[in-house]
């Protein structure tokens, strides 16, 4: 038997160590890798170790590309493509081009590149065979004209306000012209662009309203003597353009990331304003 004594001791002795044990503090848990740490250059697997693989289609257009050498960093997309490799600690000597069909690269199947940039428009039926980073540009409508037209040379919305401006049928296009321009004149709709850009030849209307990229294949090789008169505000819900890469790629998550603080930085509009706005001759119409 034990006496009081001796259970009164055990007693202390037990709230001892149960006090002891309250006030050890928990084990910390292993530190984690932070987002930056694991986005640096020598944490991201790429195709080649040391370098950054970089896609787009040949030949490559302008204004998106100059002189179709996607590596002279000139044109919006090979700016933004080192833009986006620098953000990843990518020098320009790291950086390697290759030439992949539009095509060829939103199937599914493995990529011969770590991320694809030719204005691939990010939807959720591509989402299902490939990966998106966040948008690198936000598709703007614009409005397109004759060189002999009454329009050419205009530079604000109220300038356009007398003029007869045409759009396809349920488009953003023509939601842009109704809702921005608000012209004093009916706007004119067409089934199909092809439509819109006879009547524009014709001289049935002064301006079409088309989204820019549209606009910059029409000027370029549609119409000989068509011009953009300039770009619209931002109306409705823009198309969006964003890189590709392969579906799950180790390296979404960072490119993605890069996207954005150059969008937060201002870098992506002081390289849409440089090269879509003024080498491109898209200025934005307010």
């Amino acid at each position: 038997m034990v006496s009081t004594p001796r259970i009164l001791a055990l007693a202390a002795a037990g709230s001892v160590l149960l006090a002891a044990s309250a006030c050890a503090p928990e084990p910390e848990p292993a530190p984690q890798p932070s987002a930056s740490a694991a986005c640096a250059k020598e944490s991201l697997v790429t195709r080649t170790p040391g370098k950054l693989t970089i896609a787009t289609d040949e030949p490559a257009h302008q204004p998106w590309f100059v002189d179709d050498e996607p590596d002279n960093g000139e044109g919006f997309e090979s700016a933004v493509a080192y833009a986006v490799a620098e953000k990843l600690g990518y020098a320009r000597a790291d950086v390697v081009w290759t030439r992949v069909k539009f095509d060829t690269a939103i199937a599914p199947g493995p990529k011969n590149f770590d991320f694809d940039i030719n204005q691939f428009s990010i939807s959720d039926e591509r989402k299902r065979a490939v990966d998106f980073s966040a948008p690198y540009y936000l598709v703007r409508q614009s409005v397109i004209t004759l060189k002999s037209s009454k329009i050419a040379g205009r530079t604000s919305l109220a300038d356009l306000r007398d003029a007869k401006l045409g759009a396809q049928v349920g488009t953003t296009s023509y939601q842009a012209i109704t809702d921005l321009v608000k012209p004093t004149v009916e706007p004119q709709v067409y089934n199909s662009n092809d439509d819109a850009k006879k009547a524009l030849q014709n001289g049935q209307i002064d301006g079409l309203v088309v989204d820019l990229p549209t606009a910059f294949s029409i000027t370029s090789a549609e119409i000989d003597d068509a011009v953009i008169v300039g770009q619209l505000p931002q109306v409705g819900t823009p198309e969006a353009f964003g890189l590709l890469l392969d579906k799950d790629s180790p390296l979404t998550g960072c490119v993605s990331g890069a996207v954005g603080q150059l969008s937060g930085d201002g870098v992506l509009k002081q390289l849409e304003q440089q090269w879509l706005a003024q080498v491109a001759g898209a200025p934005e119409l307010t």
